[in-house]
């Protein structure tokens, strides 16, 4: 196909290794900054043709932006990975989906014509930055919003609850979700399919390339001992009829890690003699229910495809965050012509681990190197977010 000199394309995406979002996890020794920079020393390594001083914006997502988060992470990583300080970053949080939302940014600043090069991605290390810590306790919401959606919001958890009750989702779909996602990554970890996609990390400990957090022994037996998490007297009387079956094992795991990938107009790939892997198709972004909250990958999917041209059947893969179990069953209820094996063929967030600033970037790192694996041509990324919104990016492979 023939490339408009202003499409973005993706000359590189890397990720590193899942690391359980706690204390002994294999990266919860690395600073975020330090994890990061070398993520971007991977991603600039890998394209030598490329100068670091050309890089016209550095747009990394983040959400927890507190303690070791606070001083535009980007902006540190970039420096502590050696590069020019004449380039700027910034930090950005759509929540969940900051680091997609970081790629659709930077794209958007590609097609303006603002920016040639763009690093675009995420960090987030929850072992450090405890997640919800920004708060610092204090009431997010404020008056009005407790008005208007009285007797008031919810956590993602509950919303999670009140998903799995609105699609008559049961205890055992959930798990069986679940097992099926440790599955599909265990097998890709055994099969080798993230090496590519995946960077060695230095550690106090030493290297860290592989994912710590996929469980291949998962059961359904096994999930199947663990209490549901959510319910309190308060919330049973609030949501009767709700059967409080989200669990630790069907949600997805708190994780440290962090991706980039190198996005830049296709005239400037070209110029420097640099192979594009995919192109930015279509992107949107859409609000819904806040009270539901993990919803609107469902119209942010009529969305994207509307503005695309294309239909689902015409999508290969789709990447879709598995924040709890409920959120893609939904999905797929909602979408009966996708063959579930075509969403997250390689795992998702429950096995694979949800390093929230991180997290969109790292999808559709996977997503690139899975359609390039089986010669798909367009793949579909979605993202649930806090406050019920939701990212949607197509990309096609070149």
């Amino acid at each position: 196909m023939s490339l408009h000199p202003r499409d973005t394309v993706i000359v590189d995406a890397v990720r590193t290794a899942s690391g359980k979002g706690r204390s002994g996890g294999s990266l919860a020794e690395v600073h975020p900054v330090d994890l990061l920079a070398q993520t971007f020393q991977a991603l600039l390594g890998r394209s030598p043709a490329l100068d670091p001083a050309e890089v016209d914006d550095v747009i990394v997502g983040c959400v927890s932006q507190v303690g070791e988060q606070s001083a535009t992470p980007g902006r540190m990583a970039w420096l502590g990975a050696g590069f020019p300080a004449h380039v700027p970053a910034t930090t950005i949080d759509r929540k969940c989906g900051s680091g997609q939302q970081a790629v659709h940014f930077g794209a958007q600043g590609i097609a303006a014509g603002s920016y040639d090069v763009v690093v675009a991605g995420g960090v987030e290390s929850m072992s450090r930055v405890v997640m919800g810590s920004a708060r610092m306790g204090a009431d997010p919401y404020g008056s009005l919003v407790a008005e208007r959606f009285a007797p008031g919001l919810v956590s993602q958890g509950v919303a999670a609850e009140l998903v799995a009750e609105r699609w008559k989702l049961d205890r055992g779909a959930l798990d069986g979700l679940a097992v099926e996602s440790h599955r599909r990554a265990a097998a890709a970890l055994e099969g080798g399919q993230f090496s590519r996609e995946t960077i060695p990390v230095s550690t106090p400990a030493g290297q860290v390339d592989r994912d710590e957090t996929v469980r291949p022994g998962s059961s359904i037996e096994k999930l199947a001992t663990l209490p549901g998490v959510f319910r309190t007297d308060e919330l049973a009387d609030r949501f009767p009829g709700v059967g409080w079956n989200v669990t630790a094992g069907n949600s997805s795991q708190i994780t440290d890690g962090a991706s980039a990938l190198l996005l830049m107009s296709a005239e400037r790939a070209a110029a420097l003699d640099l192979t594009p892997r995919a192109r930015i198709h279509t992107m949107a972004v859409v609000g819904d229910d806040p009270l539901l909250m993990l919803t609107a990958p469902i119209p942010a999917t009529q969305r994207v495809l509307e503005r695309s041209g294309l239909s689902l059947d015409a999508i290969d893969h789709v990447e879709l965050n598995e924040a709890f179990a409920s959120v893609p069953l939904a999905w797929m209820a909602e979408f009966p012509q996708v063959d579930p094996a075509r969403v997250n063929p390689r795992g998702g967030a429950i096995a694979l681990g949800h390093p929230l600033g991180a997290s969109g970037a790292r999808l559709m790192t996977t997503m690139l190197h899975a359609l390039e694996d089986t010669g798909g041509r367009f793949g579909l990324q979605l993202m649930c977010e806090a406050g019920g919104m939701a990212n949607a990016t197509i990309i096609e492979r070149l």
